[in-house]
């Protein structure tokens, strides 16, 4: 049975709900893939260089809207309207990237063979899929997933999250208003039980889910279990790992700044800080000392030293009931870490040292503005540290030595691994994880070669 409250706007600042809206049945689920079906058969005849044209101009409207678009997100998840802004203004990047640069990616690629004839592989669409997407980066997601599918000729069904209504109703505005053709993107309000059943129709070929481990472990049975392909992109509790510095003070600054953008609600922050002994303690100060000068405040403000709420009331209760888990096995809270006496999502900054190894929270991902700092005694003890984990979505490194840095990024089992920065981040780099954090890539030129068949096509001399 499915017992979610159903897609609402329910602001984080207040709880209060804002509006609702209705899921469809199962009869104009039937009608949207059909019309998908169809619209897919025109839009994948069409010439790469015509979708790539189309693709660009939903670009560029993410970034003229950008204003609209940040104001909505930040009432329906609570994110910064600044932070808002600049989401908006990648997914205008990313789109622009594969308009780009895709027709190139997908082009037939000729390859040596000593028959009689010419082989080449050709990168063709392979029909509707199914996108379901998360609230923290409500917009960002879905342009990692429909930018390359669009390019390529795929058609596409979007289930978002819940709490993210509005947010859906702009992309698919946009989608609209940029000249994509009825039919090859649908924004769909639909329940669990009506996603599983679209999996597993014929007419879908695939599956991309966004989304936690419990929400990918469903989605890749019953996509298995109908034989389509699926990409997840799970979770992540990423090691950011300081091997030395010559400024303790601007490298917590640096690791503050990454572990609360978004309010600490992204798969790829620094959820793990594994620091140098000889710097651990003055490290930790500092970080105790930004956290305490944080102060609740409207997403409107744009002061580094406000914080907004987190997305829901129901996740600011799991982080809390998650961090004093962690203090009764042992771990020492310095700082925050207590829900707003209210009914809004307020969460304040925490700074926690000491979570004991073997410890379920020590496994658990805290998706918050919670900085988890353990002391590592050498380099080896660093990396042992760092790949202790059912995740490996992320991680980064760094020293003064860039040599010794790499070394030990090298050493990390994890789907993208930084140098000296907290993260590559750009349209052109892709993004994945293993272990439980998923499989499968999104963004660069990977970001075209999940749903795509990859068909031989030889010509006889």
């Amino acid at each position: 049975m499915n017992d979610s409250p159903g897609f609402r706007v329910q602001n984080p600042t207040t709880n209060e709900i804002a509006e609702t809206f209705e899921t469809i049945g199962d009869e104009e689920v039937e009608q949207t893939l059909s019309r998908a079906e169809t619209a897919y058969r025109d839009w994948q005849a069409k010439s790469r260089e015509e979708r790539a044209d189309v693709v660009r101009r939903v670009g560029e409207l993410f970034t003229e809207r950008r204003d609209d678009l940040a104001e909505i997100i930040a009432e329906e998840m609570g994110k910064p309207v600044n932070e808002g802004r600049e989401e908006a203004e990648y997914c205008g990047e990313i789109f622009g990237y594969f308009a780009d640069n895709g027709p190139r990616f997908a082009a037939d690629q000729e390859i040596p063979t000593e028959s009689e004839g010419k082989a080449y592989i050709q990168r063709l669409p392979i029909g509707v899929l199914l996108g379901i997407m998360p609230w923290n980066f409500p917009y960002y997601q879905v342009a990692r997933f429909a930018a390359p599918n669009l390019v390529l000729g795929n058609a596409i069904l979007l289930k978002h999250a819940e709490i993210c209504p509005r947010s859906a109703r702009a992309i698919q505005q946009i989608m609209d208003d940029a000249g994509i053709p009825e039919g090859v993107y649908n924004n769909v309000f639909i329940t669990h039980d009506q996603a599983s059943e679209i999996i597993g129709d014929p007419r879908v070929q695939g599956v991309s889910l966004t989304g936690s481990e419990r929400a990918g472990s469903t989605v890749a049975a019953t996509a298995g279990q109908h034989l389509k392909k699926a990409v997840l992109e799970l979770g992540g509790s990423d090691p950011y790992i300081i091997l030395d510095t010559d400024d303790v003070k601007e490298a917590a600054q640096t690791a503050w700044e990454t572990r609360m953008y978004n309010t600490g609600q992204a798969c790829d922050s620094n959820k793990r800080m594994i620091v140098a002994g000889e710097v651990y303690d003055e490290f930790v100060e500092e970080l105790v000392s930004l956290a305490s000068a944080m102060e609740p405040g409207d997403p409107r403000d744009e002061s580094p030293q406000v914080y907004s709420p987190l997305s829901s009331r129901g996740a600011a209760e799991k982080l809390e009931q998650q961090v004093g888990k962690a203090v009764s096995e042992g771990a020492t809270l310095h700082v925050g870490g207590k829900l707003r006496d209210d009914s809004s999502a307020y969460f304040s900054p925490a700074v926690i040292t000491g979570i004991t190894p073997g410890s379920e929270t020590y496994y658990e991902e805290l998706f918050g503005p919670v900085a988890v700092v353990y002391q590592a005694d050498s380099d080896d003890d660093a990396v042992r540290l760092a790949n202790d984990s059912r995740y490996g979505l992320g991680g980064c490194v760094f020293s003064t030595d860039s040599q010794r840095a790499q070394a030990v990024a090298q050493r990390l089992e994890v789907g993208m691994a930084s140098v000296n920065v907290p993260g590559g981040e750009g349209a052109e780099l892709p993004f994945g994880g293993v272990k439980n954090s998923g499989y499968g890539r999104e963004l660069g030129p990977l970001g075209m070669d999940e749903f795509v068949n990859k068909r031989m096509y030889f010509v006889a001399s």
